[in-house]
């Protein structure tokens, strides 16, 4: 994932009541007061819905880890959350309301801290996948690759409009196999020292 350089960031400080875990994500000059453009909502909502596909528990992992990170002013229950996600203009719900850069803030603590966690397994399956296709191999080929890939299109599937031109695109299991690997690539890239910034750099590329 391509990182922008020679972004210029705000070096006010941060609002008092904001948490501090977030200050250490900048926000692009020209993104002050403005909404997070769409497509950070739909690549901060994807990341999730793979990180669900992962952990059979992780929707509760994501309000958990809100409450642990002092972030439950932001995300203060399951339907604020479904809200926030629903900010993914590919949601079958989709939210006219955007997302705050305060709130994608949040989201994408929470996906890195829990990306974090999983880094083993992330690992293990990006490997599995590369052997399986060396070798030219269905996924079924391997049960926990499989497990995840079936879950990713059930969650993607019974979530996103399927009248959306962006959600036609991934009309085959092929295609949204494809999208699932690549998140799992993007969730290593969340989990090193810096991850966190990374990603949220990258969601401001061709924005900025």
């Amino acid at each position: 994932m391509k990182v922008s350089a020679n972004v210029m960031y705000l070096d006010s400080p941060p609002a008092q009541s904001n948490p501090v875990i977030l200050d250490s994500l900048p926000v692009p000059a020209t993104f002050e007061d403005r909404e997070m453009p769409r497509r950070a909502r739909l690549q901060i909502d994807l990341i999730l819905l793979a990180i669900e596909a992962l952990d059979i528990g992780g929707s509760e992992a994501i309000l958990t880890l809100a409450a642990e990170l002092e972030l439950q002013d932001i995300i203060k229950n399951r339907v604020n959350l479904w809200r926030l996600r629903s900010t993914n203009p590919l949601r079958r719900y989709s939210q006219r309301r955007s997302l705050t850069v305060l709130e994608a803030k949040a989201l994408v603590a929470i996906a890195c801290y829990l990306a974090r966690r999983m880094t083993v397994l992330i690992r293990q399956l990006l490997l599995a996948y590369q052997q399986i296709s060396d070798k030219q191999l269905s996924m079924e080929h391997h049960f926990r690759l499989s497990e995840y890939l079936e879950r990713f299109r059930k969650h993607f599937r019974s979530r996103m409009n399927p009248r959306r031109s962006g959600v036609l695109a991934y009309s085959s299991d092929e295609k949204l196999n494809e999208l699932a690997i690549s998140l799992l690539g993007e969730l290593l890239f969340c989990t090193g020292t810096g991850g966190m910034q990374r990603f949220w750099s990258s969601l401001f590329d061709g924005e900025v």
